[in-house]
């Protein structure tokens, strides 16, 4: 199947060829900019807690607050994107980002945070949708979204490993100056990417006619994303905190974090190595298989082995199945709106993942936390397999 884009430009030389990997690295950056502090939510919530005082289900409720507010600026993309110009949209919302992350580094209060955190989660949201809406146009979406995830598990690694480490010598500031550093490289990129133009006409010159969505399909992507993003990111926002549960030391803890991101990358090569050769189905079932096994190992995590084996587990499907599922959303239209949409849903279910979380642990209680990140995560793959299957009858006709 291929993109229905116009990719031409009056400064075509200064551009990036519109389906390179260069091209996709630049969309990786722009797609994970309004979201990064997700990818290093465990430093987070360990550092508002370590560096500000606040309990787990406040720290928790910061988390969910913004990927909230990311969900409410993804779904009014969804609507806006046809009528954006996205280049100058991403400059606004750019320099929106880096501003309210160093207006953040001013507040102390948990109310305060919440509120003002929400609020960058729009900007952000946002942003993310008009990444994904782009990405919607390349040839082949789900190696761009497998690069994506290689960009973020390898810096994700990165921040697990030093930001908690240079939060007790330099407090909170340092966890969003580091977002603004990510703001500021992809701001650079942007004017190096190519138009992406939708393609109002088909080859023969007709005006091309508008598809319509198949609505089942479509919800049950939905659904699927939501529920594994929320299954994961419950326990990915509280792995810190579990991990010193079981008596493992926060050494050994974040380097297993930032091994389970670089190893995770695997996964994300994996896509952009196969993307559809082998289906979406088979691929999707098998991963998601293993992400419910990894997190069911959980429970023996007093073994500094399966905890690392665990992690490393997850971080490879991880990588490897959200491009599947974003790449999913993409095919049901070429101009964007529903690869939005599934960044909707992929951030409903990043937010409420941690403000499940948070109501569960109670006093520490991360064995109910593991059971019920499980259960979510299967039904995802029950949810997967209509659409999966589906797809995979349209892509061989």
């Amino acid at each position: 199947m291929t993109a229905n884009i116009e990719s031409k430009s009056p400064e075509r030389a200064f551009k990036a060829e519109a389906n390179s990997l260069l091209a996709r690295t630049f969309l990786s950056f722009l797609a994970t900019a309004g979201l990064f502090y997700v990818n290093i939510m465990p430093a987070i919530v360990d550092g508002l807690i370590e560096g500000l005082g606040f309990t787990s289900q406040q720290a928790g409720n910061v988390g969910s607050a913004n990927v909230y507010g990311a969900a409410a600026g993804a779904l009014m993309v969804v609507f806006l994107i046809k009528r954006l110009s996205w280049r100058p949209a991403a400059y606004v919302l750019l320099a929106g980002l880096m501003t309210m992350d160093l207006l953040s580094i001013l507040i102390t209060t948990p109310q305060a945070m919440i509120a003002f955190r929400f609020l960058h989660g729009v900007i952000g949201g946002a942003l993310v949708g008009v990444g994904f809406s782009v990405i919607a146009r390349t040839v082949n979406p789900d190696r761009t979204f497998g690069v994506m995830l290689i960009v973020q598990f390898g810096l994700g690694g990165l921040g697990n490993l030093y930001l908690p480490r240079l939060v007790p010598s330099f407090g909170v500031n340092v966890l969003f100056l580091s977002l603004i550093a990510f703001s500021i490289v992809t701001l650079v990129m942007v004017p190096f990417l190519a138009d992406y133009r939708v393609k109002q006409h088909t080859p023969d010159g007709h005006v091309a006619r508008r598809t319509k969505v198949k609505m089942l399909p479509l919800s049950l992507t939905l659904l699927a994303l939501y529920l594994f993003q929320a299954g994961n990111m419950g326990l990915f926002a509280f792995i810190i905190g579990l991990g010193k549960s079981f008596g493992l030391d926060l050494n050994f803890i974040t380097l297993t974090l930032a091994a389970s991101g670089w190893v995770g990358i695997v996964g994300a090569v994996i896509v952009i190595a196969l993307y559809t050769k082998y289906g979406r189905f088979r691929p999707l079932v098998v991963a998601i298989g293993l992400t419910v096994v990894g997190i069911w190992v959980l429970r023996f995590s007093d073994s500094r082995t399966i905890f690392l084996l665990a992690n490393c587990g997850m971080g490879i499907t991880w990588a490897f199945v959200i491009p599947y599922l974003l790449g999913l959303c993409a095919e049901f239209d070429k101009a964007g709106r529903m690869a939005a949409l599934g960044g909707f849903a992929s951030k409903m279910g990043l937010a409420s993942g941690p403000l499940i979380a948070g109501k569960l642990l109670g006093e520490n209680n991360y064995a109910l936390l593991i059971n019920v990140g499980a259960i979510a995560v299967f039904i995802s793959l029950l949810a997967c397999v209509v659409p999966a299957i589906v797809q995979d009858r349209v892509t061989s006709d």
